[in-house]
């Protein structure tokens, strides 16, 4: 691993030195939930050079089932099938990015460590950075060797559902909930059925994980905002959630980045929460 991406964040000067290195690999992860395509649109009309676009329903994510969320866990040999044939074996850099703070980039962050692959960093300030630091944009496709990517799934930086509900009941596990303060209080619900929260989730929205020029705080400040919502809670009992298990990731890497690694995904968040009407929901602050 190089020294540019020991750390799971990446600056666009960064990544401007490396740009042209054969052994790294870009994802352009822009993605709108209610415009599933546009992502892909824009790609074709300009993206970071050399970069591969990474589709949230049809790349990062698996089959929708009856039980399941919105945004399954992909099956592990598939995505590290798709890896390879994008140039990615398991001493490649990786850099993700979005435009939209890495809200959809930290999912194949996630992804990558959870298949075992460590040289993983989020483009922070994503797109808007790279072209704010005098990068160019490219509408060429791109083009890789393809190789292979061996995944080694580490299934401890996850919990399904009933992992969950045993936790909450034996009082080990804290959930925070990534998602926007409204929806989490159930005032408003575009996306899934019936509005809400797990009851005991903490709201710590992932926007709050960002600077005025969608950059991540310093780990200072991370560090005092997640430590003042977890309290005397170590990182290993907290587990991420939000609409389906994207932005979740956000608060996780932020947690990283503040010197409080360990906490866990719960895959499914609310839409897979949600499938069992009677799982309890709970409404306000």
């Amino acid at each position: 691993m190089t020294a540019a991406t020991r750390s799971p964040l990446l600056d666009a000067d960064a990544l401007m030195a490396r740009i042209d290195d054969p052994h790294l690999r870009l994802f352009d992860c822009r993605f709108s939930l209610s415009q599933p395509e546009l992502g892909r649109g824009n790609h074709a009309s300009g993206h970071l050079p050399r970069a591969v676009y990474a589709h949230l329903d049809e790349h990062l994510s698996g089959s929708i089932t009856p039980t399941s969320g919105r945004h399954p866990l992909p099956d592990p040999a598939r995505l590290a099938d798709w890896l390879g044939r994008c140039g990615v074996d398991n001493e490649t850099d990786v850099v993700v990015y979005d435009d939209m703070g890495g809200a959809f980039a930290v999912r194949l962050w996630w992804l990558l460590r959870w298949l075992g692959h460590e040289h993983v960093a989020v483009l922070d300030g994503g797109l808007q950075a790279w072209v704010e630091a005098g990068g160019t944009l490219s509408a060429d496709e791109a083009a890789a060797e393809s190789r292979r990517f061996s995944a080694e799934p580490n299934h401890r930086l996850w919990l399904d559902t009933a992992d969950l509900v045993t936790g909450l009941q034996g009082d080990t596990l804290q959930v925070i909930d990534a998602r926007a303060p409204e929806r989490f209080r159930g005032e408003v619900e575009p996306i899934d059925p019936v509005a809400g929260h797990i009851p005991g989730a903490i709201n710590l929205p992932f926007s709050g994980n960002l600077d005025e020029f969608a950059r991540f705080l310093g780990a200072a400040a991370l560090r005092k905002r997640f430590t003042g919502a977890i309290d005397a809670r170590s990182p290993e009992r907290i587990v991420h959630s939000c609409g389906s298990g994207v932005n979740a990731c956000h608060n996780l890497l932020a947690m990283e980045l503040a010197g409080l690694p360990g906490s866990r995904l719960y895959a499914g968040s609310w839409s897979e929460w949600i499938r069992d009407p009677a799982r309890p929901v709970a409404v306000g602050a």
